[in-house]
């Protein structure tokens, strides 16, 4: 018969090796068919199954959002500490809207971060973060243009249904993309303008804590800016002797 000294060294052997678990994610949005269907499909992509969606019953206003958010948030703390289990708060919540016409987008931005939320908001709507999968930024464009652009890929979008697994093969370019316009934005001083959009950075939120990640963003953006500076090195190349060329004529 086993003796209890062994038995004790067995079950503290046995919780040594337990698996912690995954980080809680939250994600508020706005939208009632595009940004959940994303967002849902991209979480069972990435196998991550601590990802909860909630939908904004509100107008969608972003300041009425990022109070939600941050009323759900501090309710999961309160769960935590009434049972003792710090697993019961959020990681991370983020809040996902669009600029497009909304009232009182800095009001909300800051609520945000003074409440610990995240965001991850697009100028001028969601849909320019799934055409960044297909395509490079447009540049500057109403929403209206943008979603036409996105419906000649998915036509399905005109129905409010988006096919999450035609997105998937663009995933790593549309993060370069993305971060690209988050640069250059920030590089002139217009931080959030159109075009650009942060879902990136939820989407690396998830994809990162899940058990297998699908993706690095920043190896990803690394790869795409070196293929691309080398791209225009060469067309540099190129120019520079054609113009040699035709000098020495």
């Amino acid at each position: 018969m086993e003796s209890k000294r062994r038995q004790r060294e067995r079950r503290a052997a046995r919780a040594e090796t337990q698996v912690p678990p995954l980080p809680l994610l939250l994600v508020v949005c706005e939208g009632r068919e595009t940004e959940p269907q994303y967002v849902e499909g991209f979480r069972a992509w990435c196998k991550n199954p601590r990802v909860t969606v909630v939908l904004e019953p509100g107008a969608g206003v972003p300041l009425t959002l990022v109070e939600r958010a941050k009323a759900l948030k501090l309710a999961a703390e309160e769960a935590a500490r009434r049972e003792h289990d710090q697993n019961l708060c959020y990681e991370q919540v983020f809040c996902v809207f669009d600029i497009d016409e909304h009232p009182n987008v800095p009001a909300a931005r800051q609520l945000a971060v003074q409440s610990g939320l995240s965001l991850a908001v697009s100028n001028p709507c969601f849909d320019l973060w799934c055409l960044l999968h297909y395509r490079d930024s447009p540049g500057m464009r109403h929403r209206r243009d943008i979603q036409k652009m996105l419906a000649s890929y998915q036509p399905g979008v005109r129905d409010k249904h988006l096919d999450f697994d035609k997105l998937i093969p663009g995933y790593a370019d549309a993060v370069a993309r993305a971060e690209r316009l988050d640069r250059e934005a920030s590089a002139a001083g217009e931080d959030g303008r159109n075009p650009t959009t942060g879902v990136f950075r939820l989407t690396a939120a998830i994809d990162q804590s899940s058990r297998r990640p699908r993706l690095h963003p920043d190896r990803a953006t690394l790869a795409k800016e070196k293929a691309e500076a080398a791209a225009r090195a060469a067309l540099e190349q190129a120019a520079r002797e054609l113009a040699g060329a035709d000098s020495s004529k």
